[in-house]
């Protein structure tokens, strides 16, 4: 694929995740009134898009209470600034195994749920977008598993299509976009689809760049797509992925720190992506521009 410079960018912001940083960082929201704060603040920086776990308000523990969903959901649809809402999808095929002499029983911190249950906040928040993690891999501690059946990915993608949201195809590598493709090809996804390429995540597609344009190489060309990287490299991936042709993401999910020492929000690590992105000639689009690309409609949450 020649390189096409992508003219028209749209940022994501990832405000938490589900890793283990709520105590490295005082920016790491927990609470969902904190956590939708930090999507607002990010929103208002530029990121058309806001991608959202939640976490236990006390703990900070990854969480998958609706409930949670719920208030975040409302919170960010009320707020004067408008965003894309994006929530995870992600949560709830975890598999931690025992040592390997005895990897059964699964240990603590395995949390498996059906198709529905994994999909139950999704359904009663209506996001214009949800993740779909299209493939099963090791996840970077030595037994832990992230776990997403060929069975499992055809029922929740055919649940996101009947509830009219689109499916954000989160990829660590290029099997997962091969699945994607099935999908689609079965109709259990609509074309054109909307992709992750996640980059640098332990042990999935390595960040280097020749990996990188493997990836964008397996993205059908009237498919939208984003890139990511962890880290350090967070910044690099802003301008990599719009030279190759597409969107960006940043957030404290993948990243902690604006430069050595100094831990980001995610605020400031939007607005230096509106910096490198406008810097190279690009131009950042907002959330409507947004809809109209990628067919959204807004939608409150059900009733009650």
């Amino acid at each position: 694929m020649p390189l096409t410079m992508n003219k028209d960018v749209f940022i994501t912001c990832a405000v938490t995740g589900s890793g283990g940083t709520q105590d490295r960082s005082p920016h790491v929201p927990r609470s969902p009134k904190e956590i939708a704060e930090s999507a607002i603040d990010a929103a208002k920086a530029g990121a058309a898009i806001v991608h959202c776990h939640v976490r236990d308000p006390e703990t900070g523990k990854p969480s998958r209470d609706p409930a949670l969903y719920r208030e975040v959901t409302e919170r960010i649809r009320d707020a004067s600034v408008d965003a894309v809402l994006n929530l995870t999808a992600g949560m709830g095929g975890d598999m931690v195994f025992g040592p390997t002499e005895s990897p059964l029983p699964l240990q603590a911190g395995t949390d498996m749920g059906g198709a529905t249950n994994r999909m139950e906040h999704v359904a009663d928040c209506l996001p214009e977008i949800c993740t779909l993690d299209c493939g099963t891999m090791n996840f970077a501690e030595a037994d832990y598993v992230m776990t997403n059946t060929p069975g499992m990915l055809r029922a929740m993608g055919q649940m996101m299509t009947d509830l009219g949201v689109c499916p954000e195809i989160e990829a660590f590598d290029t099997g997962h976009l091969w699945f994607a493709r099935e999908l689609v090809k079965e109709g259990v996804l609509n074309s054109p689809a909307l992709v992750q390429l996640c980059m640098g995540v332990p042990w999935g597609a390595p960040n280097d760049l020749n990996t990188f344009m493997a990836m964008v190489n397996n993205v059908p060309t009237d498919w939208n797509w984003s890139a990511f990287s962890l880290g350090r490299d967070q910044m690099a991936y802003v301008a990599a992925s719009v030279l190759a042709g597409g969107n960006v993401r940043v957030g404290l999910e993948d990243n902690l720190w604006l430069g050595k020492g100094q831990l980001a929000t995610n605020a400031q690590l939007v607005e230096r992506a509106v910096t490198i992105i406008e810097n190279m000639g690009a131009r950042v689009i907002g959330p409507d521009e947004v809809r109209a690309k990628l067919g959204l409609t807004k939608r409150a949450p059900r009733a009650r």
